[in-house]
């Protein structure tokens, strides 16, 4: 039999605001003493009440406006219920049924669209600190502001799931809401992964859904994503083949071993209880703020990119390299801007910086058009001059003359490169491929 993945994903995303998600504790909690960034509010304790963050708030609709998300005019919060001890007050505050962003998506490179189903708001969690037999928590991450992405079960590969999570990751850095740094935790990443015979679709050609996923929580690396994605999709195979159905269930990635590892049996959402969180009223938007919201979105990568293609005559590769990150975008249009008066094409910068790995924070695109304009100047010689220099070389390299005049002619560069050695200064090289060419077929 053969067996194809349905994959979909959760992707939990830390906003970088000063402040936590429902108190004034600072979000600044990576490599701090512990529980040293708390509150009663953030500690659960009997009779403090939360006050949502507006900057989080916005950027969560700032994220799934950046997603092609609809935005719902109302929305809520809810009560998530399951008492683990990272979680003080016994339940998450988190949104259920009326999230801020519905209906997405991202269009991965063979123009396939990953649906998003939700994004939506929550507080981070404690941190359990495992010390021998003993398990110890810091509170200083507990209430951070948490958007999470759910998507569709729209990925058949681990391919098309690393390509959508560096888009995201991408997207959330250039709208500047998260640095999505995955070794501090600030992007985190769930698959879903379950398998379907090849050939099960229903009358109307949809892809019937198997009846069980399982869930890889909290995975800090692309490459360890594509792992327990191939990991798991033998583990399922093996069972199937067997005539079992996998368990549904949550299992942990041990990247020691290459594995995944069984944690609990998985929970359905009415396991948590949701239901509308007492302490928040709802949240109603009117259509002007949330094309205030839309205006504040920056040029995103995709849209950047196919800019420098058709503008600026680049290369797809290039185009790519220079808009991975927006500082390097952005660097890269001010040395436009720059290179324009001095008539330096934006071919000569995009070569400069991706080719010479030019540091933007040392150098600034003003000395960057200064260096470009420095390596293309050339030196004017005597044609007399150039004549004897010439014929010194040729006469010392008779064996790539004679390859020249039998049909090899790529060996002009070793006798441009022996004439500029020789020279030791900035030469034409068109000036001086004609002359060498002349001498050797007058002669």
């Amino acid at each position: 039999m053969i067996y194809k993945p349905v994959i979909g994903l959760e992707v939990h995303v830390e906003l970088k605001t000063k402040s936590k998600m429902f108190c004034g504790c600072s979000a600044d909690y990576f490599g701090k003493k512990p529980n040293t960034h708390t509150c009663p509010v953030c500690l659960g304790l009997p009779g403090a009440l939360p006050v949502p963050n507006k900057k989080a708030i916005e950027w969560c609709v700032m994220i799934g406006l950046a997603l092609n998300c609809n935005i719902p005019l109302f929305s809520k919060f809810d009560r998530k219920n399951y008492f683990y001890p990272d979680l003080p007050k016994g339940y998450q505050i988190s949104q259920y049924d009326q999230p801020f962003c519905q209906k997405g998506f991202i269009e991965l490179s063979k123009e396939k669209k990953i649906g998003i189903t939700r994004v939506h708001m929550e507080e981070d969690t404690g941190k359990l600190l495992h010390q021998g037999d003993s398990t110890l928590i810091d509170f200083n991450r507990s209430g951070v502001p948490l958007v999470e992405i759910v998507t569709e079960p729209d990925f058949e590969s681990a391919i098309e799931v690393v390509e959508y999570l560096k888009k995201l990751q991408q997207i959330v850095r250039y709208l500047g809401v998260s640095d999505a740094d995955m070794e501090k935790g600030g992007m985190r990443l769930e698959p879903n992964i379950s398998l379907r015979e090849s050939n099960t679709t229903n009358t109307t050609n949809k892809q019937i859904l198997p009846i069980y996923k399982v869930e890889v929580k909290n995975i800090n690396s692309f490459r360890f994503v594509e792992k327990a994605i191939a990991y798991e999709t033998e583990r399922q195979k093996e069972i199937l083949e067997s005539g079992k159905t996998p368990i549904q269930e949550t299992r942990g990635w041990d990247e020691v071993k290459n594995r995944t590892v069984s944690q609990r049996i998985k929970e359905e959402s009415m396991d948590y209880r949701y239901f509308p969180e007492a302490d928040i009223p709802p949240i109603r938007w009117v259509e002007s703020q949330i094309s205030n919201l839309k205006s504040q979105i920056p040029e995103l990568p995709d849209a950047k990119s196919n800019r420098f293609k058709n503008e600026l005559s680049l290369s797809i590769y290039d185009s790519d390299i220079l808009t991975k990150d927006k500082e390097t975008a952005d660097y890269f249009e001010e040395a436009v801007k720059v290179g324009k008066a001095h008539d330096i094409n934006p071919k000569q910068i995009a070569n400069m910086l991706i080719n010479k790995k030019i540091n933007i924070k040392n150098v600034l695109p003003g000395h960057l058009i200064q260096s470009i304009l420095t390596s293309t100047q050339t030196t004017a010689i005597d044609e007399n001059e150039l004549k004897k220099i010439v014929k010194e070389i040729l006469e010392k390299n008779p064996k790539a003359v004679s390859d020249y005049k039998n049909g090899k002619i790529q060996v002009i560069g070793f006798l441009i490169g022996q004439v500029k050695q020789t020279f030791k200064q900035p030469l034409d090289t068109d000036q001086l491929k004609k002359a060498i060419e002349k001498f050797i077929n007058t002669h």
